[in-house]
């Protein structure tokens, strides 16, 4: 196996499977591939699958059911691909869980940008705090940086395990839906316009002065509307998410 592990490219289409093949395999990924849905669940599976690449018209059941199954057992990092540049598709896409969506035709170059986007930014990042010792003969004191944890109305955001909880109870929540939820909390208050938190659902990939489409922004309405369904919260009295009309969304006063 590489360093940046296994890739699975679900897709019927001969042509742009062996594209897609070609575009992870030069990314550093070993690769793996499916022409129907129910093999590309079982290959996602069996090969403990970093990335995957899903297209959404396949012979047997469409890729969003393969998304949903995939989801029963794997938070890997999936790309959605498909020939219809169609906002529902894009909507049920995210919705379904999905990092990313693609419509064909695509650049190799996009694709290969957007996960690594995806990869720079880890659903889990744990790393060891150092131990030091004046001399050898002095027995080591763990240094304790400050809790690097974020709180607000009993919800608690761990930037460092990536884990979430609610008064207590753990919440599994999609990396989209924790980088938003990071983003609102670190703003204290402050308003995140959609625009800017576009950015923050596709990374790196999506420079200052890049174009942020309606369909990006209803994007992010849907992953805010998945966040309030998981933290159960009522919008009519927002815990945590606050929607500003027009603008975007704030984090809710303290309680």
């Amino acid at each position: 196996m590489t360093d940046l592990g296994v890739a699975v490219v679900v897709e019927d289409d001969a042509d742009v499977r062996n594209l897609v093949e070609a575009v992870l395999s030069q990314a550093g990924f070993e690769v793996h591939s499916a022409a129907r849905g129910r093999d590309g669940v079982d290959v996602v599976r069996q090969q403990e699958a970093r990335v995957v690449t899903l297209d959404v018209g396949l012979p047997d059941i469409d890729g969003f059911e393969v998304l949903r199954r995939i989801r029963e057992f794997s938070d890997a990092y999936v790309v959605m691909l498909t020939a219809r540049a169609d906002e529902l598709d894009t909507l049920t896409a995210f919705h379904t869980g999905a990092d990313d969506f693609l419509a064909k035709p695509f650049r190799p170059r996009e694709l290969r940008a957007r996960v690594g986007a995806m990869m720079r930014r880890p659903r889990h990042d744990l790393q060891a705090v150092p131990v030091t010792a004046a001399d050898a003969g002095t027995p080591a004191v763990p240094v304790v940086p400050p809790s690097p944890v974020l709180r607000h109305n009993g919800l608690e955001l761990n930037p460092e395990t990536r884990t979430v909880s609610v008064d207590g109870a753990a919440i599994g929540l999609t990396r989209s839906e924790f980088d938003l939820l990071q983003a609102l909390l670190r703003g204290a208050g402050a308003v995140r316009s959609k625009t800017e938190l576009v950015r923050v659902v596709r990374g790196d990939y999506y420079r200052a002065d890049a174009y942020i489409s309606e369909s990006d922004e209803r994007a992010v309405e849907v992953h805010i509307g998945n966040l309030r369904r998981k933290l159960g919260e009522d919008p009519l009295e927002p815990r945590w998410l606050q929607t500003v009309r027009g603008v975007g969304y704030r984090l809710a006063p303290e309680r």
